[in-house]
């Protein structure tokens, strides 16, 4: 197995020209970060991923995790390698500085994220449920709160958890029925079970503020009736250090196909000490703040994966001798590398990476834009923008992981199946994120549904003139390999108009329709948003990549060229799909 080296040419080149890091850099609140100073932070995070984190990736897969009486046991190292993430504070590098954060864009707080995850995604989810949970208390949390919580979690001295789901409420959450019982002292008492609870017990921090979903007595029935709780781990002093031990417990750990060094718990609530957050009944409302920004974080994962797995993949095809590639010399194993469907599986998962990475940054951008950009219009447009990204960056996001890293397998052949050489567990952590924080399905349904409508169509509408503009600057570029990738671009682009007047139209009439054509529509939008990523990226390569190596802006090209030729046009079959409707799926001979 190889070693991992951070893609920082790859990581500057799309926060220089995609997300135009130096106009953000003139936004008040980023005036310090400026592109010289980006790139110094993402470079020596990625020198501490890859010399820390890394190296564990493997053997904590292979150790596991060890539960006895109700405390976790990570595997050797990780406490170490956290103690030394706290301590570099690259938890802290984008939020809020009020509360010891670095006050960075939320774009490099991306770049910074992917570059864990890429290390090892089962290390990571510590300190992405973390965020998740600063998140919402930054959004919804009082003053108090606020100061006795988040100070410690930005340091990732605390760590954080979020406990929505149970036995009998998974996707419904709406289902739940922990309980919330008020105390005469305002706090409230928790009880009942949550399941698949991640790092919602181990031995990395002091303390683990946990954010549960609970209701109160006479609650409505529903999401409706739902409220969100802080209920720590440990009691907090008054001078803010842990006290005594509240009740809640880990009863369990579950054994996974995958990200077998993440803890995934069950916690018992029995009688533990609550906080409210916000209003009661407006718990659902807060955790959507959260799930937003999760399910960016989320779709980073598919692309870590892939990147990982790639890596790898091109590692060991540049060793591996099999066979006699085409006009070798005679009686020499040939390099597998040398061989057209290995290069073929290799520049597959390599457009994949770099398409995903473009749009999950973009999506990242948007949120600064929409979050800290002076005029309101501009605000408003980048909300639509990132509301739009984000169910693309999730779902597209976590399905191309799992198809690199199964191609990462193929590439390595029967020695990808076997354990020891690293490449299968790729392959197994990257089944999990198309089901993480709503699955792909909800994504689907979430963007027909929810997004589709936006100013009744125009949100998506205004995103297809987008790429058709690119797609015409290919096109006039007048440059051989930029006109093909315009061409191609533009015949996506027809097909994404095509789904979309017909989702409009027929949605309206039966929503069954549209829900049946909801995952295939996202699989072709999102393709062709790809598509569009890296034809903006070829055109950057030609244009204003001068400062970048030739072979480098080269590849950018032969990269953006390959997808448009081979991986956008079978998503164009994708409309008929799109435009069956419900019938079939609901034949009375089926499932009988």
């Amino acid at each position: 197995m190889s070693d991992y080296t951070p893609p920082l040419d790859d990581i500057d080149f799309v926060l220089t020209h995609l997300c135009d890091i130096e106009e953000l850099s003139r936004l008040e609140p980023f005036t310090h970060a400026d592109p010289a100073t980006v790139r110094g932070v993402v470079e020596e995070a990625g020198k501490f991923m890859a010399s820390a984190v890394a190296p564990l990736n493997h053997p904590a897969d292979q150790q596991g995790l060890t539960l006895s009486d109700g405390v976790v046991t990570t595997p050797d190292g990780f406490k170490e390698a956290y103690a030394q993430y706290v301590d570099a504070g690259w938890g802290a590098v984008a939020f809020d500085p009020e509360y010891g954060g670095g006050g960075f864009p939320w774009v490099v707080g991306v770049a910074l994220q992917e570059l864990l995850t890429t290390a090892s995604m089962a290390f990571s989810m510590g300190p992405l449920l973390t965020q998740g949970a600063i998140d919402m208390l930054q959004h919804h949390s009082s003053a108090e709160q606020k100061a006795m919580y988040l100070p410690k979690m930005l340091t990732g001295e605390w760590t954080g958890s979020m406990n929505l789901t149970e036995p009998q409420a998974g996707s419904d959450v709406g289902a739940l029925i922990t309980k919330a019982v008020p105390a005469a002292d305002g706090s409230y008492r928790i009880s009942g079970q949550k399941i698949f609870i991640t790092f919602g017990e181990h031995d990395m921090a002091e303390n683990i503020v946990h954010l549960v979903l609970a209701r109160t007595p006479d609650a409505p029935p529903g999401t409706k009736g739902i409220s969100c709780f802080i209920v720590p781990k440990f009691l907090v002093e008054d001078d803010g250090s842990p006290g005594e031990r509240n009740g809640v417990t880990c009863v369990s750990i579950e054994h996974k196909m995958g990200i077998h060094a993440s803890p995934t718990c069950t916690l018992v609530y029995e009688g533990a000490v609550g906080y409210l957050i916000g209003d009661e009944n407006q718990g659902m409302r807060y955790m959507f703040t959260m799930m937003n920004n999760a399910r960016l974080s989320v779709g980073l994962e598919g692309l870590a994966l892939a990147e990982r797995s790639h890596q790898q993949s091109v590692a060991f095809a540049k060793e591996r001798l099999q066979g006699r590639a085409v006009g070798a010399e005679p009686g020499v194993q040939s390099p597998i590398i040398e061989h057209a469907d290995v290069r073929r599986m290799l520049l597959t998962q390599k457009a994949l990476i770099e398409a995903m990475r473009g749009l999950m940054y973009l999506n990242g951008r948007a949120i600064d834009l929409a979050q800290h950009h002076p005029d309101e219009a501009v605000r408003q447009k980048n909300a639509e923008i990132a509301d739009l990204y984000t169910p693309l960056s999730k779902a597209w996001g976590t399905d191309m992981g799992l198809e690199c890293t199964s191609l990462g397998i193929q590439v390595h052949g029967g020695m990808g199946y076997i354990e020891e050489t690293g490449a299968a567990q790729h392959f197994r952590d990257a089944r999990i994120p198309p089901i993480y924080e709503g699955t792909n399905g909800i994504q689907a349904m979430d963007l027909v549904g929810r997004k589709l409508p936006m100013r009744g169509g125009a949100v998506v509408t205004e995103h297809l003139d987008t790429m058709t503009a690119t797609a015409e600057a290919l096109v006039g570029s007048g440059d051989d390999d930029l006109v093909a990738v315009g061409a191609r671009l533009v015949e996506g682009v027809a097909a994404c108009r095509q789904a979309t007047t017909w989702l409009i139209e027929h949605g309206l009439v039966d929503p069954n329709d549209a829900l049946a054509g909801s995952t295939p529509y996202l699989r072709l939008l999102a393709t062709v948003t790809g598509g569009w990523v890296l034809g903006r990226e070829a055109l950057a390569a030609r244009r204003d990549g001068a400062e970048e190596p030739e072979a480098f802006r080269d590849a950018k090209v032969v990269t953006a060229r390959f997808f448009a030729e081979s991986l956008l046009p079978p998503s164009l079959g994708l409309v008929h799909a799109v435009t069956s409707g419900a019938t079939p799926l609901y034949a009375d001979s089926l499932f009988v």
